[in-house]
């Protein structure tokens, strides 16, 4: 969730107040005595009170300076963790870096008598590490840490850049009691501000701090911004969900435009249509597109008599897939397509600039989009922002049906994107007319179908066929699965190994190179079920195979949505063949589950008559994203489907 905050540098004329800072050095023994946080009593740690102040400082090189102080409550042994600090600081190129200093720390604690004491933190303990060219981190630890003991630390950090001015994150994963930043932002620069996550901000306080600024020998006047909340719970990270910097409850600035040294005002943040001017005219971008001719010979042998566009685009894609090994690594951008082709590796810019122009080459319409990738978070649509998408796809247009490629992974059918792509919107970018939105969305499921056929014998084992056929991105997913290994017999040895009490006696993979058709696995099976028939009854569970062990949704509330990525769809048919001389005593119920507005659904069947047991169950996502709002539909369905497949089918011997 973001919602955007105005940022008024002319504002009516408050009185101004003090900075909200506390004290540093100062306990209060009701902390040193809390033995656990009412508000979130599973809590390791609280933070009792945080403090954060940015302000551009006049001197030279105008330093956008920031100041954090924070005091934390350690409530028990897991959350030492908070004691251990980490600060990473940003290096960039021509000699422009970000600094730090006046690091202090302490820790308060009780002694074996009751008795208060402190330790400070030894500015010799401070350790900095270069971990690459661009990044510089600052380490240290509070000492002392015991359980009930509260930690309080503070430092200063000085940054050339200042085009994102400091962000705040309210949310951590500890709950906090208060949390304060104040921005003074001189009114020659103006941002953009929004905030982001469910929270509501207690405090949001403009004010005007008349000529606070120098800026080349003229003065002029600030905005002081305060924002605030207060009995903030802990943001706990769960499956299915995208980028947590898209829910964590923070504020975020971005320059839009500033006043130079002349009084001239310039744009940052730009329209669309700088984008596309900007990006059409960058060599690593627009010029790599346009390079169909390191591809027009290459490609002659790829399509030879096809004339069918489809068939052609689909003939250039498994070219590109195959040709190229990607080096995992994201890019929107390509230094030199001509050099990824000759060394056959390149990072996804490469490898899906050069599937661009190859396709182009053949005449197949062929656009780019830019996205974010799920871990990168969302795009802020209403602000253009070129660095914000770090990735990019091909949108292939034919007649009147579209279809987005990325040849990164050889897996990848036709058509098909990595759910990592699958994050909201991106942007066309065409050399030939303005840009525009796409949605991100999966264009085939994640469907499953199994086939269980299986009989008991009379030494009490359980043989037959299990059956599985997987499509869409179940069957991509399973190939990736299948492909870690060096061969498929490894696989099957490998998973043979996983399948307790069940032994695979015969295999057969089928399709598991053609990527548009479904996977097909079908394995003989002997399950090592009972010692022997001699028994007056007899308990079987028909929902064995690939059922649910533990709910993966386990949160009391979330304040994020539900994104599984794709729509899915799992089915399931199990046939027991038993002997004559036993019958059906117990079974369970049927049960029919589905999710408000159509969003999917839990289905089991039991058929029985005499010698055959037949079960159905199936399972169904019809939609990839849920709200918040649906969270606890999906969270009891899952409670409801562990509870069904753990339920048995009771035999008793007749004679």
């Amino acid at each position: 969730m973001k919602k955007l905050i105005p940022l008024i540098f002319i504002v009516l004329l408050f009185k101004q107040a003090a900075a909200q800072d506390f004290e540093f050095g100062k306990y209060d023994a009701a902390d040193l005595d809390m033995k656990r946080y009412d508000e979130d009593t599973s809590a390791h740690a609280v933070v009792l009170r945080e403090f954060g102040k940015a302000w551009v400082s006049s001197n030279d090189n105008i330093p956008l300076i920031f100041e954090y102080h924070v005091k934390i409550k350690i409530l028990g042994s897991k959350g030492f963790d908070h004691g251990n600090v980490t600060i990473d600081l940003y290096q960039g190129d021509n000699n422009n870096f970000e600094t730090i200093r006046d690091i202090e720390g302490i820790t308060y604690y009780k002694d074996e008598n009751g008795l208060v004491q402190h330790a400070e933190l030894d500015p010799k303990k401070i350790y900095r590490e270069n971990v690459d060219k661009h990044l510089q981190r600052v380490k240290f630890a509070l000492p002392n840490l015991r359980d009930g003991c509260v930690i309080e630390y503070k430092y200063t950090t000085e940054s050339p850049y200042h085009f994102n001015f400091h962000t705040w994150e309210f949310q951590s994963d500890i709950p906090k009691v208060y949390s304060e930043y104040e921005a003074h932002i001189p009114a020659i620069y103006n941002y953009n501000v929004s905030l982001r996550g469910a929270l509501k901000l207690s405090v949001n306080k403009p004010e005007l701090e008349k000529e606070c600024f120098s800026y080349y020998g003229v003065k002029c006047d600030c905005s002081k911004l305060t924002y605030a909340i207060k009995d903030i719970p802990a943001f706990i990270e769960e499956d299915y969900m995208t980028s947590p910097v898209n829910f964590v409850s923070a504020i975020y600035f971005e320059l839009k435009e500033f006043t130079n040294q002349q009084g001239v005002k310039e744009k940052i943040t730009k329209d669309w249509s700088d984008i596309d001017h900007e990006l059409k005219t960058n060599y690593d971008f627009g010029d790599q597109l346009k390079r169909k001719d390191l591809f027009k010979q290459r490609i002659i042998p790829v399509i030879g008599t096809l004339t069918d566009s489809l068939e052609k685009a689909k003939a250039v894609y498994s070219y590109v897939q195959n040709w190229f090994k990607w080096n995992k690594q994201y890019s929107k951008y390509s230094e030199n397509i001509k050099d990824a082709i000759e060394s056959h590796t390149g990072d996804a810019g490469d490898i899906n600039l050069s599937l661009i122009a190859a396709l182009s080459a053949v005449g197949i319409n062929t656009e780019a989009v830019i996205l974010s990738t799920r871990d990168n978070g969302s795009i802020n649509m209403l602000y253009p922002v070129i660095s914000n998408f770090n990735y990019v796809v091909a949108k292939v247009n034919i007649g009147n049906k579209s279809y987005l490629l990325d040849a990164t992974d050889p897996l990848l059918s036709f058509g098909m994107l990595p759910l990592r792509c699958i994050n909201d919107q991106g942007r066309v970018m065409s050399l030939n007319k303005p840009s525009y939105w796409i949605d991100m969305v999966a264009a085939q499921k994640r469907n499953v179908t199994a086939t269980l056929d299986l009989t008991l014998q009379d030494n009490g084992k359980i043989k037959g066929t299990i059956t599985t056929y997987s499509f869409g991105y179940a069957a991509y997913e399973k190939r990736r699965e299948i492909k870690k290994f060096n061969t498929v017999d490894e696989y099957v040895e490998n998973l043979d190994e996983k399948l307790t009490k069940l032994k695979i006696l015969k295999s057969k993979i089928s399709n598991l190179d053609s990527l548009d058709q479904p996977i097909t696995e079908t394995y003989e099976v002997e399950i090592d079920a009972y010692n022997n028939l001699n028994h007056e009854s007899l308990t079987f569970n028909p929902a064995f195979w690939e059922h649910y062990t533990q709910n993966p949704f386990k949160l009391t509330e979330r304040t994020y949505p539900v994104d599984l990525g794709s729509a899915s769809d799992y089915k399931m048919v199990v046939t027991l063949h038993y002997p004559a001389n036993f019958q059906i005593s117990n079974q369970p119920t049927a049960v029919n589950l589905a999710l408000p507005n159509k969003g999917g659904k839990f289905l089991t069947q039991i058929d029985s008559e005499p010698g055959v047991l037949t079960y159905a169950q199936v399972e169904q996502f019809s939609r990839a994203i849920y709200s918040s709002e649906e969270y606890p539909y999906i969270k009891e369905l899952y409670n409801k489907m562990i509870q069904t497949q753990k339920a048995d089918v009771v035999f008793k011997k007749t004679n």
